[in-house]
């Protein structure tokens, strides 16, 4: 039996990856998720504001330099607590290279054209295997048409494609208005992947403070519907490998995302909540899965119940509505 699967040109030894996360802050957490299983790690995002705060703080003290004085560090944002700055994002990289033998693979988040998208060629320097891009963009300019907002994330590719020779995953939202016209463009632009979804945080109102208050949620096995219908659909029509992210907590939810047309399912919240020890225990899981219905391999069931492969095409395009809700029955 072999859980081998093919993602971004890459062989990964089984289909689940660590998504990007507090999980690879350090080598020890890296090395820990090679030790429990996983196939491959996306590393937590750099992000653009991370970087352009850099440049921003050395240009200030190259102008300043004798007239600053220590207090003057608090006008700053605290962007040197969050994460880490780009140097030792990508020094983290190289040791993760040298330590562990599965796939590193970096992750960038922004949303402008700005220099910033010189660290894809940084972050293929110092030995990724392949880059995630993750354009992180709520538009809230009312003038903005949505033709704009996809030209945003094609003009982004397409900087980044000149950067970098390694594969290039996209990292996309649902919020489209023609999610499968945005991810054929993408591809035809030359993305070697498509990952679904990106969860957008969204603020909570303090009523105490009367302050805007984040509030971090992690998923559940729930949310895994949404990518799985649009993976379902992807499947088989673009030349590119997809990978599911968002709701992947167990080994069912693995073998959904498999059968729907994944190459890889990506885990990070399971993994925060329930510890790396799961990834172990959701492969033996699928191992016996596998065995009792005479599987030999994962690629045996890529794509399995695709769109292309499902007998009602319809249950996907309309997620088969009318019988969905025919179905509820209340409680009494």
């Amino acid at each position: 039996m072999s859980l081998t699967t093919n993602y971004l040109g890459l062989v990964l030894r089984n289909p689940i990856v660590a998504s990007s996360s507090p999980l690879s802050h350090s080598m020890d957490s890296i090395r820990r998720l090679e030790d429990a299983g996983a196939s491959a790690v996306v590393m937590y995002s750099l992000f653009e504001e991370q970087i352009t705060f850099e440049s921003s703080y050395v240009d200030h003290y190259l102008r300043s330099g004798t007239n600053s004085f220590a207090e003057a560090l608090s006008f700053f944002p605290e962007m040197d607590q969050y994460n880490v700055g780009p140097d030792e994002y990508l020094n983290l990289i190289r040791r993760a290279k040298e330590s562990v033998d599965i796939p590193v693979i970096g992750s960038l988040n922004g949303v402008s054209a700005g220099g910033w998208i010189n660290y894809a060629g940084l972050i293929e320097d110092a030995g990724a295997d392949a880059l995630e891009l993750n354009v992180y963009y709520v538009p809230t300019n009312l003038d903005l048409a949505g033709q704009e907002v996809e030209n945003i994330y094609v003009e982004m590719l397409r900087s980044v494609k000149k950067s970098v020779t390694i594969p290039l995953a996209m990292k996309l939202s649902p919020y489209f208005s023609s999610l499968g016209n945005i991810a054929k463009r993408l591809v035809d632009e030359g993305a070697n992947g498509l990952v679904l979804f990106n969860r957008f945080y969204q603020p909570d109102l303090d009523l105490e403070t009367l302050q805007v208050a984040p509030r971090l949620v992690l998923s559940n096995s729930n949310e895994l519907r949404l990518p799985l219908r649009w993976v379902a659909i992807l499947y088989g029509r673009l030349l590119a490998d997809l990978a599911i992210t968002t709701g992947v907590h167990t080994s069912e939810d693995v073998l959904k995302g498999l059968m729907a047309g994944a190459k890889v399912t990506m885990m990070a919240s399971e993994l925060l909540q329930n510890g790396v020890r799961r990834i172990k225990e959701i492969l033996g899981e699928i191992e016996s899965w596998m065995e009792e219905r005479e599987y030999a391999s994962v690629a045996q069931m890529i794509g399995s119940m695709s769109q292309q492969h499902c007998a009602e095409p319809a249950a996907f395009e309309r997620a088969n509505y009318m019988k969905t809700l025919d179905s509820y029955r209340p409680v009494n």
